[in-house]
């Protein structure tokens, strides 16, 4: 009866507050990074910085613009993560997007850029930072750079999708964003 509690607790501080989420895992390994490769001020997000509430659980709930470059010679396909590492159940998954052209350089907000797979609030497509209140989260956003495609359906879990993808990581570049519920 005692692990039913503890599993209980577990499940609800995902990524906690209002509407938090049970999907958490340990995430896929860190891309190699490659000079020129990366997001880029057309962005919405910038790292180090904290996310507008626009594009949170407390705002209008939509995905940033993002924009980047240098996407490496021999990139077949894109995909973006969007994560927070910091709950306590592991890495929530914010948003899945994979089955972007290599040759885009950006996204433009509140827009399906490829085939979504499902957040960490079961759901596909893009669920805002919503961390429990009075905490600061750091939410990391992963462009990867595919050598081959990813070949995956719309809809896939994180699982799915991480064990797709890894064999397939080429370069990665990332910039890490935080948010803090007031």
């Amino acid at each position: 009866m005692r692990w039913l509690l503890l599993l209980g607790v577990a499940l609800v501080a995902g990524c906690g507050g209002d509407g938090g989420g049970s999907e958490a895992t340990t995430g896929l390994e860190r891309g190699p990074t490659i000079a020129g490769f990366g997001f880029t001020n057309g962005s919405a997000v910038a790292d180090g910085k904290p996310i507008d509430v626009r594009f949170t659980c407390d705002g209008e709930n939509v995905s940033p613009a993002l924009a980047w470059r240098g996407v490496p010679d021999g990139t077949v396909e894109l995909a973006l993560v969007v994560e927070d590492p910091g709950t306590s159940g592991g890495i929530f998954t914010h948003w899945l997007v994979y089955g972007i052209a290599p040759s885009a350089t950006d996204i433009a907000t509140g827009t399906r850029p490829g085939l979504e797979g499902k957040n960490g609030f079961g759901e596909p497509g893009y669920g805002g930072p919503c961390p429990p209140d009075g905490e600061q989260h750091h939410y990391v956003f992963r462009l990867l750079a595919l050598h081959a495609p990813s070949e995956l359906d719309a809809g896939v879990d994180r699982a799915t999708f991480d064990a797709a993808v890894a064999p397939l990581l080429h370069a990665e570049a990332r910039l890490t964003a935080t948010y803090e519920r007031k």
